[in-house]
């Protein structure tokens, strides 16, 4: 795999970034997740969630050979 960082001073490729542009991307990345993380699960998610959670009751399967309708 190739190593996008230039060194330090000597100019990259066209289009790459730097180890200090992608040190700065990185920080800022970094910050906001935190803030994301901080945040939490709204109310209505976490009652969804709960929702979820709950199993639902399963409806009653007849015997394959059985018919509740009346038909066979």
């Amino acid at each position: 795999m190739k190593d996008l960082k230039s060194p330090p001073g000597k100019p990259g490729k066209p289009g790459g970034l730097n180890a200090e542009i992608q040190s700065r991307i990185g920080h800022q990345l970094r910050a906001m997740y935190d803030d994301v993380v901080r945040q939490g699960v709204p109310d209505r998610f976490a009652e969804l969630i709960r929702k979820l959670d709950v199993p639902e009751p399963t409806p009653q399967v007849g015997n394959a050979g059985d018919s509740e309708d009346g038909r066979e």
